[in-house]
């Protein structure tokens, strides 16, 4: 744990109120990033990307959570490694950010080098007695998890993953998400703290406002409404929606595709959300007609009726459906900045020009990530205002952040905050 500043972190976790938003200084204060990293980014298990980052032996790339760098890469025998970015012999970083293709890990400060399972085979100078053996680089515990690369940098990973392992193992398996091709990746930036990010991606309140794009596939009204607030019109299409989704969901699992929500959001360590959600309009993809954008399908999906697999994390979204998977990755970088990494995957074989459209593949969530963090900024810029107090969450609409901040307070306080 961090030594408490005389302000104490734990003061301003007494101050959150139920049901309303955090004290800004959750947000905003360097010493309570330097907690949450510590926290939610080396004690729980992270999201940091996926098999087919790596997808042939000597394929290789470097994520960078606060000070720790870690070295994902597919070893010679074709098995993924997770490995600490140190070199052994007085703490050089072995590789940069970003991929590469190595045959062996070198250091490039005294060229010792190791076997890309981390075993240490070239030490000059250092002596004919010098034993190598223990001097491999250090390890990562990590789930591959239908593809996706969950890690827990702590020696004692919270053991709750296992529902979120036998979950989406089952309902990623049709995807082939582990031999699937990267078409396209993302880098952006936002101007706002992780929880912020993580916040606005966990309601649909402000999507028929600001996600135009995405709102022609999306349905705004899956994450709850104000049933009072609308037309016995709209009122009568919503329960009409919902009567469709206890039908589909029958028959998506009738025909042995899980749908059903399975959530772990409070007392947990490992919170995560998952369920096959209907794709509204032309119902194949997240796209701007809501068809598919490509005519090749993931893995060995043979329909595009299927819905939209989502799952999130505390630091990742994700969306599948039958043609092409959106995964994003959070990364926390300083209290008011944050990295937010998507990818689009398609199957292994398509061809761009042939199979699919890139633009159309990616134009609908390249816009959502844009627009959101517009949204984030704001919502940072106005954290940091004197004049700003934590407001009320809707008991509607926005009930899934107030179990998420519930989940951060308790965290905290699990691990002595």
């Amino acid at each position: 744990m961090l030594n408490k500043l005389p302000s104490s972190i734990s003061a301003l976790l007494d101050a959150r109120a139920d049901g309303h938003s955090l004290p800004a200084g959750l947000y905003t204060r360097e010493d309570v990033f330097e907690a949450d990293i510590d926290v939610f980014f080396h004690k729980h298990w992270i999201c940091v990307g996926l098999d087919c980052d790596v997808p042939e032996p000597g394929d290789a790339t470097v994520i960078e959570i606060g000070k720790t760098s870690l070295i994902l890469l597919r070893d010679d025998d074709g098995e993924l490694r997770v490995l600490h970015n140190v070199c052994r012999h007085r703490g050089s970083r072995l590789l940069d950010p970003g991929r590469t293709i190595v045959s062996k890990l070198v250091c490039p400060y005294h060229t010792w080098t190791y076997e890309l399972t981390g075993e240490l085979s070239y030490a000059p100078h250092m002596g004919k007695d010098f034993d190598k053996d223990c001097r491999g680089l250090k390890p990562v515990t990590f789930k591959s998890i239908g593809g996706l690369i969950y890690v827990c940098l702590s020696d004692n990973p919270p053991e709750d993953i296992a529902l979120l392992e036998r979950t989406m193992v089952e309902r990623l398996a049709p995807y082939g998400i582990r031999n699937a091709k990267i078409a396209h990746q993302t880098d952006v930036i936002e101007d706002g703290n992780w929880k912020l990010t993580m916040e606005n991606n966990r309601e649909c309140y402000h999507c028929s406002a600001n996600h135009p794009e995405l709102c022609v596939s999306f349905v705004d009204l899956d994450f709850g409404f104000d049933p009072e607030t609308l037309s016995p019109e709209d009122r009568e299409q919503a329960e009409e929606h919902f009567r469709l989704y206890e039908e589909r969901t029958r028959a998506w699992e009738a025909d042995g595709y899980p749908s059903a929500a399975v959530e772990q959001l409070s007392d947990c360590a490992t919170n995560f959300r998952t369920q096959r959600l209907i794709i509204a309009g032309a119902g194949e993809s997240q796209t701007h007609d809501a068809t598919a954008a490509s005519s090749r399908l993931l893995g060995h999906m043979t329909r595009k009726d299927l819905g939209d697999t989502h799952l999130w994390g505390h630091n990742s979204w994700n969306h599948f459906m039958g043609d092409h998977a959106v995964v994003a990755v959070v990364i926390p970088l300083s209290a008011g900045k944050t990295l937010v990494r998507t990818k689009w995957l398609v199957h292994e074989e398509a061809v761009e020009g042939i199979d699919y459209d890139l633009d159309k593949l990616t134009d609908v969530w390249i816009a959502t990530t844009d627009q959101d963090a517009d949204l984030v900024a704001r919502s940072h810029a106005g954290t940091l205002d004197p004049a700003y107090q934590p407001g009320p969450y809707s008991r509607f609409s926005e009930t899934n952040l107030d179990k998420f901040a519930t989940w951060y307070i308790d965290r905290m306080r699990a691990h002595g905050y």
